[in-house]
């Protein structure tokens, strides 16, 4: 098992990298790229934000006390010294190896930067959907923030106020009837965001079978669909503050994307083969 807290190294692998993005322990990830390198390929690594290396020293403060890693072009001079100063700035900065061309000579994924909602001031996309959550309603938040914006703002709200709601305060509608971002056919809201942001992982897809699955009484879709939806209603009932509620399915979410990606293939019995059984 690979581990960012390993060790520290001004340097970091895309095999690292990757196994990072999607996870609670991924790192600030900050593209430095040049306007007309970005313009060229305008997509990000998953979770990235935009900041000019040039003016490193203006934003590097903001960072002192966390994990980041930098990423350029290619990973040499823009990143690579983006994260010497935010060092000095108290971060603990990294830049990605072989930048994001490497990262897409791998084959790895990017999100299109023509698919993000715009951001408020603070740098935020922000979401608004219906009141009291369950399954599509926690699950598409948990992609936003794990792939999309880490930062990203949740509102939720009655049913009739969303179209609302979303006009006034420049939020974007997702689940509800009429929204772009929200169920197409037999597909729930977490298989349109996870096409349109470009993150058909095996992984994500593995997952969204299970959302699916859950969010639509189909239950013959996965077997596990049964246990997220079980485990979603449990958590309806168990907060009445829909923001408590999404905060604590992020765990679950976290769970059941780490079995999809890394321990699909396990299984668990008792007792274990050769174990002697006691009376």
């Amino acid at each position: 098992m690979l581990s960012y807290h390993s060790a520290f190294s001004s340097s970091v692998s895309l095999e690292t990298l990757s196994r990072l993005i999607g996870t609670p322990d991924c790192p600030v990830l900050i593209d430095v790229r040049i306007d007309e390198d970005f313009d060229a390929d305008p997509r990000f690594i998953p979770g990235s934000i935009r900041r000019s290396a040039f003016e490193v020293a203006d934003w590097a403060d903001g960072f002192a006390g966390a994990a980041a890693i930098v990423i350029c072009q290619k990973g040499l001079k823009l990143s690579a010294g983006a994260a010497a100063w935010m060092r000095h700035a108290g971060a603990r900065a990294q830049h990605l190896v072989g930048g994001i061309e490497a990262w897409n000579d791998a084959g790895l994924p990017t999100v299109p930067a023509r698919a993000l909602p715009p951001r408020d001031g603070q740098g935020r996309t922000v979401w608004v959907t219906r009141e009291r959550p369950k399954i599509d309603r926690i699950a598409c938040p948990w992609l936003i923030r794990r792939f999309v914006d880490p930062s990203a703002v949740f509102l939720f709200v009655a049913e009739s106020e969303v179209a609302a709601v979303a006009d006034k305060l420049g939020a974007t509608a997702f689940d509800i009837e009429g929204a772009f971002w929200s169920h197409r056919g037999d597909r729930c809201s977490f298989d349109t965001m996870l096409a349109e942001f470009g993150l058909q992982t095996p992984p994500l897809m593995r997952l969204a079978e299970i959302v699916r699955g859950a969010d639509t009484a189909r239950l013959d879709l996965a077997a596990e669909a049964a246990g997220l939806l079980a485990a979603s209603l449990g958590l309806s009932v168990m907060y009445k503050n829909d923001l408590d509620q999404l905060e604590a399915g992020m765990g679950i979410y976290d769970a059941f994307y780490r079995w999809c990606r890394d321990a699909a293939d396990e299984t668990h019995n008792w007792p274990a083969a050769g174990a002697e059984v006691r009376a």
